[in-house]
């Protein structure tokens, strides 16, 4: 984390160059109390740009800081922990173990809970490459087809878009559950359900040809998963180890099958995401590294992080009462959206779900969600 990442001359491969240099850290102070941030505290959370140490251009990532860290503290005595993280270097998971073991430290620890591991040739291609397993929707990246480049969200500009947070608490994913059969619906995640019918809605609302593909792709952690009785990632690594399973179907197929049939392919995807799969994927990403990468057309990016308000936060000196990943800055991933866990105003566990869109299709969007959460 302390020093610099620079390109090897040969392959467009990185590398970390221990140079000692550190990372950018801000110590802040505002003039307010965490209630006057609003009660319930749900996103989108007020005075976000305000709260981020200022990390530049996002996309450039060699030379500079790895991390971007600002702490602000609050007038009622409360903090605020806001950061820029490098994802060459660490995921989500990752980056939280590092804050957590800063955290170790400022409560008189003298050795962080979880010891740092490097281990990156857990994830190392091999060679030669061995592409066993890859999704079907990757076949069409590989081959060079239907990559035409005509999407309305690549192509519209990010000041022609708007962001919108959803709220859904206990009574609106009870009302999205009664779509479901019953066996179905206790098999679940609010995860999955929220995110099917979020991708049935923004397809409607973007336009797209009925016999046209599109694609979402989803986070897995691969923490906790064990191969023969052993663990993929080992205890302490702080990389990014998490995978992206991919659906792809016809729009035709999405809008006008039922619910159920769509959640079944993401059931279908996440169980085949096996040790061969994981290990033919870092082959491809290692090939596509050397060469263009893939087209994104029609793809819709989902991420959870409610875990963020788990046990990876708990300092012991303070209660973590909100956390997320804001749609801030210069929308470089502008295909993405965000679940984040929050409490609803009588205190119920909620879900928030970020969304980019055009602003007209942001319109249809809210129609077209209005629809499902229709007793």
């Amino acid at each position: 984390m302390a020093g610099r990442l620079r390109k090897l001359p040969e392959g467009n491969k990185l590398v970390v160059d221990c140079t000692g240099e550190g990372v950018m850290f801000v110590e802040a102070m505002a003039d307010v109390r965490l209630e006057d941030l609003g009660q319930p505290l749900v996103p989108p959370y007020p005075c976000v740009e305000e709260f981020l140490g200022d990390a530049g251009d996002t996309r450039d990532v060699v030379a500079k800081p790895l991390l971007f860290l600002q702490v602000t503290q609050l007038k009622c005595g409360g903090f605020v922990i806001g950061l820029h993280m490098c994802h060459c270097i660490a995921d989500g998971f990752g980056i939280l173990q590092f804050i957590k073991s800063i955290a170790d430290f400022a409560c008189g620890e003298l050795i962080p809970t979880t010891l740092p591991v490097w281990k990156r040739d857990t994830f190392r291609a091999r060679m030669p490459p061995s592409i066993t397993h890859v999704y079907p929707a990757y076949k069409t990246f590989i081959h060079g087809l239907d990559c035409t480049g005509d999407d309305v969200m690549l192509l519209t500009p990010p000041e022609s878009m708007e962001v919108q947070y959803l709220f859904f608490g206990p009574k609106e994913i009870a009302i999205l559950r009664s779509h479901l059969s019953e066996h179905l619906s206790k098999s679940t995640t609010t995860f999955e359900l929220l995110m099917t019918v979020m991708w049935r809605c923004r397809t409607l609302a973007l336009g797209y040809g009925s016999s046209q593909k599109v694609r979402i792709m989803f986070t897995l952690n691969t923490r906790g998963r064990s191969i023969n009785g052993e663990s993929v990632v080992p205890r302490g690594y702080y990389g990014n180890a998490h995978f992206s399973p991919m659906v792809e179907i016809t729009v035709n197929e999405l809008v006008t099958k039922p619910l159920e049939h769509v959640l079944e392919l993401i059931h279908k995807v996440k169980v085949g995401t096996t040790n061969d799969c994981m290990k033919s994927m870092v082959d491809l990403m290692a090939l596509w590294r050397e060469g263009s990468p893939f087209g994104m057309d029609r793809t819709y990016e989902v991420s959870d992080t409610k875990w963020v308000g788990g046990n990876a936060l708990k300092f012991g000196r303070a209660e973590l009462v909100a956390a997320g990943t804001p749609h801030a800055g210069d929308f470089t991933s502008k295909l993405i959206s965000y679940h984040t866990k929050c409490k609803n105003k009588d205190g119920e566990d909620s879900t928030v779900v970020s969304i980019l869109l055009p602003k007209l299709a942001m319109v249809k969007f809210t129609e077209e969600m209005a629809i499902w959460l229709k007793k």
